[in-house]
């Protein structure tokens, strides 16, 4: 009798797709490095646009309260709503982004934020200005949460240093281009008080047509389901069992709310290094939108300042920034170094030197602007100079400590910094909103004395990190630690050099 066919019957156990191999093209870790710039440039448009925003119409406060017969507290909700807005934001983009992809949550963002700007731009009442403010910062602030994660998506550890810095200081560029561009609009009695919400939204056009053209998607996760997806449809039944590990994933409503809201505020609740990261960052960008207060304190009532002189001032803050970015490029560079030894994991606290010396250099600057702008008899360039410290400082413990926070966290990052958003950016909309009494009844030099007191106390937890950090992480159900997996294999390595020299030594010495 002729013998039966066996027909191969597949199995239904589920196959995980991977990449073709550590060079596939499609992997955005495999990216050329010009795209990867293109990619990282995009993302720093983005982060000054969004900021731009959250100061430019802060120096412009005297044209709404001529427009709309407000007073000065009112019109300071403009900048304190908006920062209310980032508040809410990080909730849906940080893990929205790890669901369903960066691209598409962040062209989402940026096409609503552009448009709200339309509806501020003709508004005929305040209430309709302060609403959209509201909405427009949390829409504007998914560059901030989201950038995090797609710099990790496509850098490695020794090219992650270079992007990271100079996205950080695109965070401090923005707010003090803001005041800068908002004085001259502000300043010309041909242009409405409306311009500066037109100029916001030619800004925000420009940079949003940038990313729809040059931001391709770079989560490697959605990457991975996206080729299931596609090897299933080729062949349904010899890959109807393919999946990614992102299909494996608990998609009922339950599940989404874990990833989504439930996530960033856990990693908050549980991680020691986030917390303190955090409430040190939360008081540095008070300070910052603090200034936006201060200075009409320090230069215009002491000095008689214009407006536009006024935002001529924010110029230090954004060469601070600049000053930042080739001192964090000079210790990236020197940690790259070291990278081939930790095989492209090297320890999260390489990337902290920045913090520890913006930190001590915010507490002499502050003391510096506040006893040099007290007196109207010192040259106002003293003070002056003074913010170009200030600037560096607040920008190098930001950079530093973001970075800090994707290399602890890596595909985690945009959970970590969506709740580290919510809460700096809630105690940063607070700020202005007594920064001018407090200036007014302690005067400039007690109120900058407490800043600089407040500083002081937080100062050295940059550096408690430095030595600390590393026993810390080892104990994070969230921060992968693959430094230290691999400092275990290097002192193995150290050993067993040692124990292969000893042996050689004695058989030199005795054989």
């Amino acid at each position: 009798m002729p013998e039966p066919e066996v027909h191969e019957v597949p199995s239904n156990e589920p196959i995980v797709v991977s990449w073709d191999g550590p060079d596939d093209p499609h992997n955005p870790q495999n990216f050329s490095n010009s795209r990867k710039w293109v990619i990282t440039a995009v993302c720093c448009a983005l982060t000054v646009n969004a900021t731009f925003a959250s100061s430019a119409p802060s120096i412009a406060g005297v044209r709404l309260i001529e427009r709309f017969n407000i007073s000065e507290e009112v019109s300071e909700l403009v900048t304190v709503l908006f920062l209310m807005g980032y508040v809410l934001g990080p909730v849906f983009w940080g893990s929205g982004s790890e669901m369903f992809g960066r691209r598409y949550v962040l062209l989402l963002a940026m096409c609503s934020y552009t448009i709200l700007f339309v509806g501020q731009g003709v508004a005929t009442n305040i209430q309709t200005v302060l609403i959209l403010r509201f909405f427009s910062g949390a829409f504007a602030v998914a560059p901030l949460i989201t950038s995090g994660g797609i710099l990790a998506d496509i850098w490695n550890a020794q090219g992650r240093g270079y992007a990271t810095s100079l996205f950080g200081g695109c965070v401090f560029l923005g707010p003090s281009l803001g005041p800068l561009i908002g004085g001259f609009v502000a300043a010309d009695p041909r242009l409405g008080w409306e311009w500066i919400y037109w100029v916001m939204m030619i800004f925000a056009g420009a940079c949003t047509l940038f990313a729809i053209v040059c931001l391709p998607e770079t989560y490697g996760p959605i990457l991975l389901t996206r080729k299931a997806i596609r090897l299933r449809n080729e062949d349904p039944i010899g890959n109807g069992n393919l999946l990614s590990d992102h299909e494996k994933l608990d998609s009922s409503f339950h599940g989404i709310l874990e990833r989504t809201l439930y996530r960033p505020w856990k990693m908050m609740a549980k991680e020691p290094i986030l917390i303190l990261i955090t409430v040190y960052m939360s008081v540095v960008y008070g300070i910052l939108y603090a200034l936006f207060e201060a200075f009409p304190v320090i230069f215009v009532e002491t000095r008689g300042f214009t407006v536009t002189q006024q935002g001529l001032l924010f110029i230090g803050i954004g060469i601070g920034s600049v000053l930042t970015t080739f001192m964090n490029l000079y210790f990236a560079k020197q940690v790259n170094k070291i990278i081939p030894k930790w095989k492209g994991f090297p320890p999260a606290e390489l990337r902290l030197y920045s913090a520890m010396i913006g930190s001590v250099m915010l507490v002499i600057s502050s003391f510096w602007l506040g006893w040099t702008g007290n007196y109207a008899s010192i040259p106002w360039y003293v003070p002056g100079i003074s913010t170009i410290f200030v600037g560096m400082a607040i920008s190098a413990i930001f950079t530093s400590l973001i970075t800090y926070i994707v290399d602890t966290y890596l595909l985690l990052a945009a959970s970590a910094l969506a709740s580290n958003t919510m809460i700096r950016s809630l105690v940063g909309s607070v700020f202005p909103l007594f920064t001018v009494q407090m200036y007014h009844n302690l005067g400039i030099n007690w109120a900058s004395t407490l800043i600089a007191l407040i500083c002081l106390l937080l100062s050295p937890i940059p550096f408690l990190f430095f030595k600390y950090g590393a026993r810390i992480r080892q104990h994070s159900k969230f921060a992968p630690c693959l430094d230290l997996k691999i400092a275990k294999q290097i002192q193995e390595q150290e050993e067993e050099q040692v124990r292969l020299g000893s042996i050689k030594f004695f058989l030199w010495t005795f054989v």
